[in-house]
C-alpha cells in the first residue's frame, strides 16, 4: 500500500494507517473488526477528518467496509481491493504463517536469511516480498512487527463476516483476475450491503494485485477519485 499512498499524496491527503497488531501500532489480544474500525474512526475524530475516502485491501478492506457501517456520515466513497463482505470458509494462509514462524524460529540476522526461511513454506516471491516490509531488527536478529500469534488466533473471525445494513456509499470493488476472493457468487451479498457498488478487474493479478500491478491498480483509483 506504501507504494500507493506515495503516488496519491502528490494531489491528495493521504493518511496511512498500521492497523493494531500491524507495523508500529499497538498490540492487542482483540482483533475484530469491530475494534479496528473504531481505531480508525478514533483516528479520524483525532484529525478532525469529516471526510474520507477510504481504500484498504484483503483484512484492510473488510475494516474499512466496517468502518463505513460506523460512521457512513463521514465516508465519502471506498475503494476496496481484492475483498468480498464475506464469510470465507477455506484457510487460504496456513503456508504463510507456516513462513513467518520459520523466520522467528529461525532467528535471522540478515533480510536474504529472513527470505530463504520464508521461501521453504510460502512459494510467491511477491508474498515474501510484501512480508518482509515487516521486518526489523531486534539485537542482532530479525523479528516481526505484526502480533502473529493473535492474527492466527482470530484467523476465522478475520476471514469471517457479519452482513451489514445497505449502505449508499459510492464504493469500488478491484479484483485480481486470478484471484477467488471475488467472484460471480459473491455479487448479491455485495450488491445487498452496498448497493451502489461497481467492480473493476485487473488482468492477470492475484490476491496482491496492488504490488503485482500498481500503475493499473493506480489509474483505477485515480479515476473512481475524479
Amino acid at each position: 500500500m506504501g507504494l500507493l499512498a506515495r503516488d496519491l499524496v502528490k494531489d491528495h491527503r493521504v493518511i496511512s494507517v498500521d492497523l493494531r497488531n500491524h507495523g508500529r501500532s499497538f498490540h492487542s489480544d482483540d482483533n475484530s473488526y469491530q475494534a479496528q474500525a473504531f481505531d480508525v474512526l478514533n483516528l479520524l475524530n483525532h484529525l478532525k477528518i469529516e471526510n474520507a475516502t477510504l481504500v484498504g485491501h484483503s483484512m484492510g478492506g473488510k475494516v474499512a467496509m466496517r468502518l463505513a457501517s460506523l460512521a457512513p456520515q463521514i465516508i465519502s466513497k471506498m475503494i476496496i481491493m481484492d475483498m468480498a463482505p464475506v464469510s470465507y470458509q477455506v484457510d487460504r494462509h496456513a503456508n504463510v504463517f507456516a513462513g513467518i514462524l520459520a523466520v522467528e524460529n529461525g532467528a535471522p540476522t540478515a533480510r536474504s536469511e529472513a527470505m530463504d526461511l520464508m521461501a521453504t513454506e510460502i512459494e510467491m516471491d511477491g508474498v515474501r516480498q510484501f512480508l518482509s516490509k515487516s521486518l526489523y531488527k531486534v539485537g542482532n536478529r530479525l523479528a516481526w512487527r505484526f502480533n502473529h500469534r493473535v492474527l492466527k488466533s482470530w484467523y476465522w473471525e478475520i476471514t469471517g463476516w457479519e452482513t451489514l445494513a445497505p449502505n449508499p456509499v459510492s464504493t469500488l470493488f478491484i479484483k485480481g483476475a486470478d484471484s477467488d476472493y471475488i467472484t460471480a457468487e459473491y455479487q448479491a451479498q455485495i450488491l445487498q450491503q452496498f448497493p451502489n457498488a461497481k467492480a473493476h478487474v485487473i488482468a492477470n493479478t492475484g490476491h496482491w494485485l496492488h504490488a503485482e500491478k500498481p500503475e493499473m491498480v493506480l489509474r483505477t483509483i485515480r479515476k473512481f477519485l475524479i
